[in-house]
């Protein structure tokens, strides 16, 4: 082993302000940084994300392969149907796509993520 993987950092138009939506999807808290900071960290159940600005983000625009994800987040729920109308009032919206154990959705920013569960 080389090293251990220390966060993954999501570019974000307004770092705090989606630090603070995968805070509450994730049952988070954001532990460094603050409105207008450049850099903003989430961490909480042996996780870490990070968020750092990115003014002139161009976001996916999936399934457009055009804009392609380059990366997504899948969290577990355990029942879609409750965690759904949750994520939506955090701002997230739903995306076209998904399958027999998971739904598409796009954060504030426009990443894709996924909530999967057990079918």
């Amino acid at each position: 082993m080389i090293g251990q993987l220390h966060s993954v950092v999501i570019d974000a138009p307004d770092a705090h302000a989606l630090a603070t939506f995968y805070a509450q999807l994730l049952g988070l808290e954001v532990t460094k940084g603050e409105p207008g900071d450049e850099w903003v960290v989430v961490t909480g159940q042996g996780h870490r994300l990070a968020f750092q600005q990115a003014p002139d983000l161009q976001p996916p625009d999936w399934p457009d392969p055009g804009r392609p994800q380059q990366f997504h987040l899948d969290v577990r729920v355990a029942d879609v149907d409750a965690a759904e109308p949750a994520v939506l009032a955090l701002g997230a919206r739903r995306l076209p796509g998904g399958g027999g154990d998971f739904r598409v959705y796009a954060d504030p920013v426009g990443h894709p993520f996924c909530l999967v569960w057990d079918a």
